[in-house]
């Protein structure tokens, strides 16, 4: 009854695999100027974990959002047709020649691919030596497993024993929690599997804001004006933020 309640009129009933779903996510950011501010900040944390230089990157999942006002000729691309993007692609699949990008960026895209192993062969390929893979994920704390278990619509699965997702479409396949179990729990196994990769950062971020904003799913809890207040007070709390982390940004760096 409380997530009905709280849903977002624009997306109500909607599929979330409908590519109107797609379209409709980018219009519900632009105008929760909460939310607005907290993707400018995770676009801003992104595009400065990139190596400076020349070389195309890569936006995987790119039609919800407006990062390529952050990364000056970023190929933004998607799984279906959207108006802002400019390329139609599959991430398990990159259309590039080997060593062609100077990094790869996405935002709540990771927990949403089938066989992250295919991306992380097919990421090897195509970026260059000491070039990024860079995202903000979903992460796992005491704190983000009683949000994600009673107020989000996507599977949260710590405890899953694969990293591939055995079920669902583009956006309703997931498990939020992917990306903490393949750079947390098994991160011996990673660092096994994928050497060319090192894990440069994993920073625990965001307790409260996003879950203030709601997303976009459901509507604000709070005006738009409160932003710096609720930030400020996230900053304060930095010390126990791997106790309170809704989001992780992880950092790989090519090697």
């Amino acid at each position: 009854m409380l997530k009905t309640w709280l849903a977002h009129p624009l997306t109500r009933g909607l599929d979330v695999d409908d590519p109107r779903t797609t379209h409709l996510r980018l219009q519900i950011i632009q105008q929760k100027s909460f939310l607005r501010r907290i993707y400018q900040e995770w676009y801003r944390e992104i595009g400065a974990a990139l190596p400076h230089g020349h070389g195309a990157v890569l936006e995987l999942g790119a039609g919800g959002g407006f990062m390529s006002d952050f990364i000056p000729d970023l190929i933004t691309s998607e799984l279906v047709y959207c108006s802002n993007i400019r390329a139609v692609l599959d991430g398990l699949r990159l259309p590039f020649i080997a060593k062609s990008l100077r990094g790869i960026v996405m935002t709540n895209v990771l927990h949403h691919l089938p066989q992250p192993r295919l991306f992380f062969a097919e990421a090897t390929r195509c970026v260059r030596l000491g070039g990024v893979v860079t995202m903000i994920e979903p992460w796992v704390t005491p704190w983000s497993r009683f949000v994600y278990n009673r107020f989000h619509h996507e599977p949260f699965e710590p405890d899953a024993p694969s990293w591939e997702l055995s079920n669902g479409g583009p956006l309703s396949g997931a498990n939020d929690a992917l990306p903490w179990i393949i750079f947390v729990r098994d991160r011996q196994k990673f660092e096994q599997e994928f050497p060319q990769w090192r894990i440069e950062m994993i920073k625990p971020i965001m307790p409260l804001c996003y879950l203030l904003s709601g997303g976009v799913s459901l509507r604000s809890l709070t005006p738009g004006w409160s932003f710096g207040l609720w930030r400020n007070m996230e900053k304060a709390l930095n010390r126990w933020c791997s106790q309170f982390a809704m989001f992780g940004h992880i950092v790989l760096r090519r090697v």
